[in-house]
């Protein structure tokens, strides 16, 4: 009976004799086994830590990518603040020379095709430069108790409660030329500022002890919900934007929820 095993020939070319070599069967055995695990353990090996040497590789790339983006996303921050800076300048420009804005039917509301109207705006009054305005901005939150607009301005309508007659209007209009700077009441949080059909633009701030203030038909929003102002604070430009038919301020103050007469607290040129 022959043993168990293999037996490997190894002839030289050339060479008139053979070596033999013989390895018992428990032995080739073993040795493709161990062949088979290391095999396996190399594969789990690359395949858990092959991506990572890969992401490893990359990483001086990816950085030097972040670096670049960070220095485009500081360059397009610095156009976009120039080019906000130069449509303030215009709008406000605009706003003093006079601007055609399209005329509202008086029986629809609605505004004509072709209408169209000249709004002048009111002359402006030289005086000598006093303080800064934004040296008298106030510290921390506060009750609405300062005039929205810095400029002269004239009141179109006041405060409607509602009437079978009259249209419910829960504020006053300021009428201004668009581009004016329009501030904040009173010290507080911007709760909400964005587009609404009747509003436009917008900024609803609020305030302590349940009071709210609203500045409704914007040119240019400059504070973002979540924001916290300064009584004095300038945080947008008048305009003409949502149900208006000319360049105006619609200025509310709501106590709990409720719209009150804003000229029961502020008052013009008041502080």
């Amino acid at each position: 009976m022959r043993a168990d095993g293999y037996t490997i020939i190894v002839h030289k070319n050339g060479a008139l004799a053979s070596r033999q070599l013989r390895i018992p069967g428990w032995l080739a055995r073993t040795l493709l086994i161990t062949a088979i695990v290391l095999v396996v353990v190399i594969t789990t090996i690359v395949a858990a830590y092959g991506p990572i040497l890969t992401a490893a590789a990359k990483e001086p790339f990816l950085q030097q990518r972040v670096a670049q983006l960070t220095r485009e996303n500081q360059r397009v921050d610095e156009l976009a603040a120039a080019l906000a800076e130069a449509e303030a300048r215009y709008v406000h420009l605009r706003g003093m020379l006079g601007a055609r804005v399209p005329a509202a039917s008086r029986d629809t509301g609605e505004f004509g095709a072709g209408e169209e109207r000249l709004y002048v705006a009111p002359a402006i009054l030289a005086r000598a430069p006093a303080h800064s305005a934004d040296s008298a901005q106030e510290e921390g939150p506060s009750v609405p108790h300062r005039w929205p607009l810095s400029m002269p301005s004239f009141r179109t309508r006041g405060m409607v409660s509602g009437s079978p007659s009259e249209e419910l209007h829960p504020g006053i209009d300021l009428a201004v030329p668009e581009g004016s700077d329009v501030r904040a009441a009173g010290g507080g949080t911007v709760e909400a500022a964005g587009n609404d059909s009747s509003y436009g633009l917008f900024v609803l701030l609020r305030h302590p002890a349940g009071y709210e203030t609203m500045y409704g038909h914007l040119s240019r929003v400059l504070v973002s919900r979540g924001d916290d102002v300064r009584a004095g604070q300038v945080i947008a430009l008048s305009g003409n934007t949502g149900r208006s038919t000319a360049p105006h301020l619609h200025f509310e103050i709501r106590h709990n929820g409720r719209s009150i007469d804003p000229t029961t607290m502020v008052r013009e040129g008041g502080t």
